[in-house]
């Protein structure tokens, strides 16, 4: 049992699972504060909770002066850049189109690992695979909402949105490539704190200051987003870190945030029930999922049985 908890498939299916709950949370503290401000808080909240899980200061503060040059990369394009490019972009978008987008996220990720890593290439099965991924979100997508363009702007939100996946690949790719040393709880934490300190300063001049009152469910939404964003991004760090972790494999697990998270507003939310074309839809992704790690094992057997020759 301790071994199944700790393999890479168990760990990604509980990052997604955490993340497929962020939307809620997302929608009720934007009811009652503005986005980069409410981000900032949420992710400095998040890298503190992750510190006092590490519990040695001087050992943090020691790795955080040795890798300081890295670690003010990552905030700058994981934290800062992304969640600056995703909050412009849905802005100016529909929700169903916004979400499609978001959701072949690991497409964009596979196309800047295939050109980051030698071992880590596009080929035709793991192409089809993830292509089979991204028919199952727009499924999912297009039962749910119609996508309707309504103006010239709405040509940047998919700019925007789309420039988002391909940092969210660079950031994933920087991360697996580090050799460092660097404990992953440290680089999340880190991370969080600064890319949640430059959120805060940049929404003083965009949004203003706002101090509340604030109501109980807006609390509960920050407690929550905070420590999911705590877990997820530990967890996801550790994992692109692994030897041996493909990026563009591990990455293909995100498919199932919209998964989850229609799974939870059916059992949450008494106007959410199942429907034919979303479950037709997670029935893609599922088979997206076990196409991708029959290709996967497939390409270690090959790797092995040409060590062994």
């Amino acid at each position: 049992m301790k071994n199944i908890l700790r393999t890479t498939t168990f760990l990604a299916i509980i990052a997604c699972w955490l993340w497929s709950t962020a939307f809620v949370g997302v929608k009720i503290g934007l009811e009652h504060h503005t986005p980069f401000q409410f981000a900032g808080i949420r992710f400095i909240i998040s890298g503190v909770l992750i510190f006092l899980y590490f519990g040695k200061p001087r050992q943090y503060l020691l790795q955080l002066k040795q890798n300081l040059k890295f670690i003010l990369l990552l905030s700058l394009i994981q934290i800062f850049a992304q969640y600056a490019l995703f909050y412009s972009g849905i802005n100016l978008l529909p929700s169903s189109l916004s979400a499609m987008i978001i959701g072949s996220q690991p497409l964009f990720i596979a196309m800047v690992a295939h050109f980051s890593f030698h071992n880590d290439r596009m080929t035709l099965r793991k192409t089809l695979s993830i292509l089979i991924g991204v028919v199952g979100i727009a499924i999912i997508t297009l039962g749910r909402t119609s996508v309707e363009m309504q103006g010239e702007l709405e040509w940047l939100g998919i700019c925007l949105l789309l420039i988002n996946n391909i940092v969210s690949g660079y950031s994933n790719v920087l991360i697996a490539k580090n050799t460092s040393g660097i404990s992953p709880v440290v680089l999340s934490s880190t991370s969080l704190i600064i890319g949640g300190l430059m959120l805060s300063v940049v929404s003083v001049p965009l949004e203003g200051i706002h101090l509340g009152p604030f109501p109980a469910e807006y609390w509960y939404a920050l407690a929550w987003l905070s420590f999911l964003s705590a877990a997820a991004i530990t967890i996801w760090y550790s994992l692109l870190k692994r030897p041996g972790i493909k990026v563009s494999i591990l990455n293909v697990w995100k498919f199932l945030i919209p998964v989850l998270g229609a799974a939870l507003s059916w059992l949450l939310l008494s106007n959410e029930k199942p429907d034919l074309i979303s479950v037709l839809g997670m029935l893609v992704i599922a088979l997206s999922l076990i196409s991708l790690n029959y290709a996967n094992r497939r390409d270690q057997q090959k790797q092995q049985t040409k060590k062994t020759e």
